[in-house]
């Protein structure tokens, strides 16, 4: 037992046990994590591609960049990793940094060690953003669902949304005289109400306005049922059919992803909201009159998002996956920017000639998945209290 000794006058007294230090929650997670290797593992990984992507955009960007992805050597090509150029058949200006091609060359002389630089960049901006989409998502509606769930929305409030929705699509998309026609009929079903109760001081009473403030359906159910509906759709052959529609564009491929993606949070998120808000703390907010705003963006969020946290982390690199088999299909990102994927794909000719082309990208793309996996594992188990012990 840990005691404590105090000089009184020469006099040596023995004081009650030494309570031991007590660790915040941060330094708590930390030391867990550093006891789960294979967790540690993955965020040195992850912190190790986090760096290179981020190098990558530096030296590959501008007019002149320090290594230069798109310069083409076709007497260089197909060259092995760790070859040395021929100094004799190109200018200055295409020797490559180092002297030396540290992944090899392509089939058009193109530097691989530079192609993959950039390309780490891309797939760390698609997984990260996807999943912001996602994850925004998912929490907007997850918490309505788990708040609000009980909630009626009424038949009005569906044609409303209808009407808004379907006329501001034909506005863009066409034809859009019947969109203005559809956006204008929306909006006046939002203003008729409001300016019959202010002008005769009372509500409308009439058979069809009563008709439309019906209860249609609980707003759980309404949006679980989408979720549902979401779920039924083979994800990346939705995300594909979407992809092959619209113009090629990382943009667009971030957005796809992420608005395919936001199933599994918004469930997370309802699932949360459902326990958190028969909690003690909860009613006792309700009590004192705060309002659903804070009660929701102050007391419940920061209970659920752990879960979300640990999706997050698993949805980054089923996007960075996901992106990398668009690409390898030729529906990624498209040429001149260099990603993972298309790397892939360029070296798929090339599997006996050149098996490089197809290891280095495969690789990377296996360890860089691995390893947010091992990581989202680790966050889990530290979330868990249920699960801490095993570790």
């Amino acid at each position: 037992m840990n005691t404590r000794t105090v000089n009184t006058g020469g006099a040596l007294e023995i004081e009650g046990p030494l309570a031991a230090p007590r660790k915040t929650r941060v330094q708590e997670s930390w030391n867990l994590l550093k006891r789960n290797r294979l967790a540690f593992t993955g965020l040195l990984i992850f912190v190790l591609f986090f760096i290179t992507a981020l190098t990558g955009l530096i030296l590959t960007s501008g007019t002149d960049p320090y290594f230069d992805p798109s310069a083409i050597r076709l007497q260089e090509k197909l060259r092995p990793p760790l070859s040395k150029p021929n100094m004799e058949t190109l200018r200055p200006e295409e020797i490559p940094r180092w002297g030396i091609y540290l992944f090899g060359t392509d089939d058009l002389g193109r530097d691989v060690f530079s192609r993959m630089l950039q390309g780490a960049w891309v797939s760390l901006t698609v997984g990260f953003v996807a999943v912001g989409i996602a994850v925004l998502i998912g929490i907007f509606l997850g918490g309505i669902a788990g708040y609000f769930g009980q909630s009626h929305i009424r038949i009005d409030h569906v044609l409303k949304a209808l009407l808004l929705f379907v006329g501001t699509a034909l506005l863009f998309i066409g034809p859009s005289y019947l969109g203005i026609v559809l956006l204008l009929m929306g909006i006046g079903l939002i203003i008729y109400p409001m300016a019959y109760r202010r002008i005769l001081g009372k509500g409308d009473t009439s058979l069809w306005m009563r008709t439309l403030h019906r209860k249609a359906v609980l707003i759980d159910t309404l949006i679980m049922r989408a979720v549902d509906i979401m779920l039924c759709f083979p994800s990346f052959f939705l995300i594909l059919t979407v992809v092959a529609l619209l113009p090629a564009s990382i943009y667009n491929i971030m957005i796809v992803i992420g608005l395919t993606s936001w199933m599994g949070t918004t469930r997370f998120v309802r699932a949360e909201f459902l326990s958190l808000r028969e909690q003690d703390f909860v009613t006792a907010a309700q009590a004192l009159g705060l309002s659903n705003l804070r009660i929701i963006f102050r007391h419940m969020m920061p209970n659920a998002i752990a879960p979300v946290l640990v999706s997050a982390t698993i949805g980054i690199a089923t996007a960075i996956l996901t992106e990398a088999g668009l690409s390898f299909l030729g529906f990624g990102v498209p040429p001149p920017h260099a990603t993972w994927g298309n790397i892939l794909s360029d070296g798929k000719r090339f599997i006996f000639d050149a098996p490089w082309l197809t290891f280095v990208p495969g690789f990377a793309i296996l360890i860089v998945v691995l390893s947010f996996n091992l990581f989202g594992e680790g966050l889990r188990d530290i979330v868990n209290p249920k699960l801490r012990e095993r570790h």
